[in-house]
């Protein structure tokens, strides 16, 4: 990428102009339902469907919600149908629509698309996670829960599409030392963390309070803050299998939560996606 933002305050300037890419399935399906439009057959539920599994798209959409919010809009966004009803069908295909897809954007980086590929999946691995967990607590709000997780590490996936050399040479540095903490590794390579790339954006695009929350040391015994962390941690610890070291820690955990037993959760949770 040309002209590549140097630091933090850059790197926020650049991505609140960018056209984020979305998934060459998503672009698929909605170019697809926006051909259905004129002959009466579109519904909000139907484009959120496609939205809702593609991580890039749904931040996409909530930051043109974020920073175009009404007066008369009393309450945040979190549900996409309930975006998309919110702001129509013209406006969501005029001014969200799908523009670049990662495929295209990556297309000189094909290891890059591998990694950015991976993130997506186990986003949406502890999306699915988070929200079955969810329901089992009774939550109210479990697709607000099931977003945020969607949605838990987006600035990873902004910096594979926006900065893949660099991603990989992190990547590279980590593989040759397994010592190596992510978080110096990034401070040393981009001049920040990705946890501070994401609170930044967080802030800046005012996204949803329970992904604020995530970051917030003092809400981490809360139930719906801890339900989104351990569903993001199994997904990163199981995305190669079952027999990851880090995996039983994570059951105790997770039986806490639910107030299972750590047997219940193992068969809870390897089941096939």
């Amino acid at each position: 990428m040309e002209n590549r933002p140097e630091n933090l305050t850059g790197w926020l300037a650049y991505l609140s102009r960018a056209d984020i890419p979305v998934l060459r399935q998503t672009a698929r399906e909605i170019e697809r339902l926006h051909g259905t439009a004129d002959a009466g057959h579109l519904n909000a539920h139907s484009i959120a469907d496609v939205v809702d599994n593609d991580p890039l798209m749904t931040v996409k959409l909530l930051r043109y919600m974020q920073t175009h919010k009404h007066r008369s809009q009393q309450h945040e966004l979190v549900e996409n149908e309930q975006a998309i009803l919110m702001m129509g069908f013209d406006t969501f295909f005029e001014c969200v629509g799908t523009g670049a897809t990662c495929d295209a954007l990556l297309k000189a980086h094909p290891e890059a698309l591998v990694q950015l590929l991976g993130s997506v999946r186990r986003a949406q691995r502890a999306a699915r996670y988070a929200r079955e967990w969810a329901m089992r607590l009774h939550d109210m709000h479990m697709e607000e829960v099931r977003v945020t997780a969607l949605l838990s590490h987006y600035s990873e996936m902004f910096m594979w599409c926006f900065n893949p050399e660099v991603m990989h040479d992190i990547r590279k540095m980590q593989e040759a030392d397994k010592t190596l903490r992510s978080a110096d590794v990034q401070k040393q390579m981009l001049g920040f963390t990705g946890r501070e790339l994401q609170a930044a954006l967080n802030t800046k695009w005012h996204m949803p309070e329970l992904l604020l929350a995530l970051a917030d040391a003092e809400q981490a015994e809360n139930p719906r803050v801890r339900n989104v962390l351990l569903a993001v941690d199994l997904a990163r610890h199981s995305a190669h299998g079952w027999d990851d070291a880090a995996l039983p820690d994570d059951y105790d955990k997770i039986a806490e939560l639910l107030r299972l037993d750590s047997g219940q959760v193992i068969k809870l949770v390897q089941r096939p996606d």
